[in-house]
């Protein structure tokens, strides 16, 4: 896991030092783009599609850059989820929100470069390296998540959902594409660079949209049980907005055992692929030490 995410951590460096360089008059945005994207995290996503690509002989070199593009992704979410029109939240990963820091407009604009970011690294440098089936799939997959066929479409649930009670399903709903869609875009672009087949894809995301909702239900409990200096964001946010999550659903202990049983879906489906990995073992491990 460290080796899979100081990988990603340079080549995210490389990246923004390499399309940055010409930037003097725009020097701004590349700092809160490059700010929220390096904060430091788990990498998770990142490390999930790093493995599945391995675990299948993919190329390294390009799902690392898929790697990236998750990543990339991901802090456009977290920089556009933390605005005072959505979530209002003033930590992310233990320092000051990329509103904070640059300013509510430039952080509006960062996310929408980070969104087109993600994409040309994709196309710039898998075309030599991938089939062109394979660069049009993965840019595919990436565009769809960070759209309006997955993040934004989470997004606007949630914001439909704030001050109303809602069902399960409209939560279910919330967290597939708010949190499980850039799991499977992750893991879905690391088994597309290997070229697996289509059986084996379809596994693999169940693998994955499972993997998103069992870390939602993880986030809900840490949500309720942690401390903001644990957290490295706001703790309790849930309970004070009175959202509707796991905990709320089902309480602690049911919330648990729904996660729990999630593992076990997930074990199931490695088992049948005949597939072991130990990274995504320790994944589960450290998540479960934490709500424990």
């Amino acid at each position: 896991m460290e080796n899979f995410k100081n990988l990603t951590i340079n080549k995210l460096e490389e990246y923004f030092d390499e399309y940055s360089k010409d930037s003097s008059y725009s020097k701004k945005i590349w700092d809160s783009m490059r700010y929220t994207t390096m904060l430091d995290g788990k990498r998770l996503r990142a490390i999930m599609c790093l493995e599945t690509a391995d675990l299948f002989k993919g190329n390294i070199d390009s799902a690392l850059t898929c790697a990236c593009s998750v990543e990339i992704m991901h802090a456009y979410s977290l920089i556009h989820d933390d605005l005072p029109c959505m979530d209002n939240d003033d930590l992310r990963r233990g320092k000051p929100t990329n509103h904070k820091v640059f300013g509510e407009g430039i952080a509006v604009l960062a996310g929408d470069a980070l969104i087109s970011f993600g994409a040309q690294i994709l196309i710039d440098k898998l075309k030599d390296r991938c089939s062109k089936d394979v660069v049009l799939d993965v840019t595919k997959d990436y565009l769809c998540t960070a759209g309006a066929l997955g993040i934004v479409a989470g997004q606007v649930a949630d914001l439909e959902a704030e001050g109303k009670i809602i069902d399960f399903d409209n939560l279910k709903y919330i967290h597939k594409y708010k949190t499980a869609a850039l799991f499977k875009c992750a893991i879905s672009m690391g088994a597309k660079v290997a070229n697996v087949n289509n059986d084996i894809l379809k596994k693999l995301e169940e693998y994955a949209d499972n993997f998103g909702v069992l870390f939602q239900v993880y986030d809900d409990i840490i949500d309720c049980t942690l401390t903001t200096d644990e957290l490295g964001k706001t703790a309790g946010k849930d309970l004070t907005e009175k959202k509707l999550t796991y905990v709320s659903a089902f309480g602690l202990d049911g919330a648990k055992n729904i996660f729990y049983s999630l593992i076990q879906k997930n074990h199931d489906i490695l088992n049948e692929l005949k597939i072991s990995s130990k990274i995504f073992d320790e994944i589960e491990n450290m998540l479960i030490k934490r709500i424990k």
